[in-house]
């Protein structure tokens, strides 16, 4: 197939207009000419929009250009995510080669004149004020937009600053794939010995993946199914040192150069701050902060250093408790780094007579997704059904989401860990909710990311109570997708959401991990199949803010080093200097020297989170008062749930987070509960 195959040529799977993508025939070498066939649609798409026989009309326009752009961003949708999870050299390769080409062309598509011209005869029409309020949100943003994209930039400045996203998506490409090489390249095969305190479980797997190798012992990585275990529970004090100092030197210059990030970093942040001059703005952050809730960078840091005033108290007193406890108990007259995770899980088993290890054998995948989808279906008012559909890895499904007879949406879930894919969990969209021009209803389709362990022998995956959490927080992220009543694409589901509003459904959906009534509904003991026991569920709750003065100060720190970065030209130069000034600020745990924490922070250098990372700490304000309405009614509350479905998610970018906010809540949101669920009112 060559590259000037036509748009239309199905046999390329990147280029059917099959509603589902036929992951199981894609292939590197599909890339580079689906993509260029479906960039000169969109091309001439772009030209035929901004044309004379195209009206001013807001529906006009769209049917021309967001069809075309639709479908090349979908395709390439698919070769991103491939890129994520299933990645190869040959893949690695041909994404690498398309994404100058696919950053050119939406940069060009952001800045052009033409358009922005035509967008702004739209706005002044008569006829704007009849459009839908969808379209209305929907044509701001967009005007709002072009201005962020350069449009109004003319001659060098124009050119500098689309070389300025070229280059800055070649760099932030280049750091994601340097953390995953950098986490898949390092093993360590221990011996019988080393691995006292291990769960059984975890050594069965490393056990495997040493067989697997034909290799004697036990293979121990940087993968989270793995090291976060070792981490908590192995006795062995130089396993844990030599596993700590090689993830948190991951990608750095005490690693292999070739996956330094050092460069890459700093390089980021200066076009960062190149672009917001060429834009008019002091600072990156100031950019960043445009289409989001926060007004400022100063709001967002007297934000962050409030909460770290409050939190710092109990986050002092949660680390007296841990160096008593680790010298009375474990006989260790110091705390390291690596000590942490240890000395941390020993003193809640005692104190709560409580540990992970023994919560997890309640929590089968199998019983955990159908707990979480009863809970979906009971304050939603629909129903989750297994589907069937191409998938790029054996353990990937797939489902539908209905409501009566009408299906609302799709997702697949991609729960492992492996070899070739990004670690960390997240949710991705293969397409929106979009009442297209000509009349047909597109349904959103989700993907749902994560990165448990996978099942050993026979029996099911086991997840910790952590892991549970963050499939309840991608599922947030889905409902926000999927259930989203939204005509307009620009709008529908999470598009057009303010940045730092747009983890509340997620954050929302983690309180349910916590409640009695939806727990002893989805737990069964991987061995008797017994519900979880309400005296160790009781025993959980009293764990629950465990460290959280500590685990609030982490959070904070990591969002002020990101706005301080970005909100400081220059910080490119002592990216290490700016986090250890944080540190001393509101920290009161200091790692050692040689971590190297920012060069696998891919939120805020691969991520979409840059200037953004206190988003998190933001939503959560929103979310815990999100919450509280059902603690106010309960957990389950069919009622509450239809209200909640249809103010936050159903209404998606379509009107500001805070108007979705009040329409549930009636009011503005207060800090006041997310500090008492965090025990620190």
């Amino acid at each position: 197939m060559t590259a000037s195959a036509s748009a239309d040529d199905t046999s390329n799977p990147l280029l059917a207009a099959d509603e589902l993508p036929a992951f199981d025939r894609i292939r590197p070498a599909h890339v580079a000419s689906a993509l260029d066939a479906l960039l000169h649609g969109a091309e001439g798409a772009l030209e035929h929009a901004v044309g004379p026989q195209v009206p001013a009309d807001y529906a006009a326009v769209s049917a021309v250009l967001d069809v075309a752009t639709e479908r090349l961003g979908r395709s390439w949708g698919l070769v991103s995510h491939l890129h994520h999870v299933a990645d190869t050299p040959e893949l690695r390769a041909a994404y690498t080669a398309a994404l100058p080409k696919i950053t050119a062309f939406y940069t060009r598509l952001g800045a052009d004149e033409r358009l922005y011209a035509k967008y702004k005869s739209i706005a002044a029409s008569p006829a704007a004020a009849a459009l839908s309020a969808a379209r209305q949100r929907a044509l701001a943003n967009a005007l709002r937009d072009f201005v962020l994209a350069g449009a109004e930039l003319q001659g060098a400045a124009r050119q500098r600053y689309a070389e300025i996203q070229q280059r800055h998506a070649e760099l932030a490409q280049k750091f994601s794939e340097h953390v995953m090489d950098a986490t898949d390249g390092f093993a360590h095969y221990a011996s019988e010995g080393e691995l006292t305190g291990v769960p059984d479980d975890v050594k069965q797997a490393a056990r495997e993946a040493a067989a697997n190798e034909g290799r004697e012992g036990f293979k121990l990585t940087l993968h989270s199914p793995c090291y976060g275990p070792v981490m908590k529970h192995a006795d062995n004090r130089e396993l844990r040192a030599l596993l700590y100092r090689a993830y948190v030197t991951r990608a750095s210059e005490l690693g292999p150069a070739a996956l330094d990030n050092s460069a890459v970093m700093h390089d980021l942040l200066a076009l960062r701050q190149e672009e917001a001059r060429l834009l008019g703005y002091a600072n990156y952050a100031e950019v960043s902060l445009v289409p989001k809730m926060a007004r400022s960078p100063a709001e967002v840091l007297d934000f962050l250093r409030d909460l770290a005033r409050r939190a710092r108290p109990y986050a002092e007193r949660d680390l007296a408790e841990l160096r008593e406890f680790a010298r009375e108990q474990l006989a260790l007259s110091s705390v390291e780094a690596w000590d942490m995770a240890y000395a941390s899980e020993k003193l809640k088993q005692t104190r709560y007579a409580f540990s992970e290890q023994e919560l997890k054998q309640y929590f089968t995948e199998p019983k955990a997704l159908d707990g979480l989808f009863r809970i979906v279906e009971t304050l939603f008012d629909v129903a989750i059904r297994p589907d069937t559909a191409p998938v790029w890895h054996g353990s990937v499904r797939f489902y539908r989401i209905e409501r009566g007879a009408t299906l609302v949406g799709r997702f697949y879930l991609d729960p492992y860990a492996r070899t070739g894919k990004r670690p960390g969990a997240w949710m991705d969209d293969v397409c929106s909710r979009w009442l297209r021009p000509g009349g047909r209803l597109q349904t959103p389709i989700a993907h749902l990311v994560c990165n448990f362990a996978s099942p050993v022998g026979e029996r099911p995956a086991l997840l910790t109570h952590d892991d549970l959490i963050t499939l309840f927080h991608e599922f947030g992220h889905g409902l926000h997708h999927m259930l989203t009543q939204v005509d307009e694409i620009a709008v529908s589901g999470l598009a057009g959401v303010e940045w730092d509003a747009v983890e509340l459904p997620s954050q929302f959906m983690e309180n349910f991990c916590w409640e009695w009534d939806v727990l002893k509904h989805l737990t069964a003991h991987v061995d008797t199949g017994e519900p979880l026991p309400r005296a160790l569920h009781e025993r959980m709750v009293a764990a629950k803010n465990f460290q959280s003065g500590l685990a609030t100060l982490r959070q904070v720190e990591f969002a002020l080093f990101d706005m301080r970065l970005h909100a400081e030209p220059g910080s490119e130069a002592h990216i290490m200097q700016v986090l250890d000034e944080v540190r001393r600020e509101v920290a009161v745990v200091t790692p050692p020297d040689f971590n190297r924490m920012p060069m696998t922070f891919g939120h805020i250098f691969a991520g979409g989170y840059a200037a953004g990372y206190y988003s998190y700490k933001w939503a959560e304000v929103l979310s815990a008062d999100a919450w509280s309405a059902f603690e106010e009614t309960g957990a389950l509350d069919a009622q509450t749930g239809r209200r909640y479905r249809a103010a936050i998610l159903e209404a998606g970018g379509s009107r500001p987070a805070l108007e979705s906010f009040k329409a549930f809540r009636g009011r503005e949101p207060s800090i006041e509960a997310l500090l008492r669920h965090q025990g620190m009112a």
